[in-house]
């Protein structure tokens, strides 16, 4: 089992939410959970400017050579979640790394 240390950051103009936050941060990244992502459990924390997040992951066979790690893996679920998310767009920075909207616009325009 593979585990990911990760954040989201709160928006600056955000006021504080309720301490059902963590729970309810959770509760989204499971709902956005792929199977290859091979998530097994999440456990969260509230600091003052942002949600932490452990992420534990099975262990990829380490046989096929498409396989990503864990820290991919991690990204990949935050950036789905956000994107898919009013909460989390409304609450949260986009996680580092993730596509911007004007990445979806650039994907529309070649298509």
């Amino acid at each position: 089992m593979d585990c990911v240390y990760t954040s989201l950051r709160h928006r600056p103009e955000v006021p504080p939410t309720s301490a059902g936050e963590v729970a309810e941060v959770l509760g989204i990244l499971w709902a956005h959970t792929s199977p290859e992502d091979g998530l097994e459990h999440i456990s969260g924390s509230l600091d003052s400017d942002r949600v932490d997040l452990l992420l534990y992951f099975l262990s990829a066979d380490p046989a096929p050579p498409a396989a990503h790690g864990p820290l991919h893996r991690a990204a990949a679920l935050l950036a789905r979640g956000h994107q898919a998310s009013p909460t989390l767009q409304r609450r949260y920075l986009p996680p580092a790394g993730a596509p911007g909207p004007q990445a979806d616009d650039a994907r529309r325009a070649k298509a």
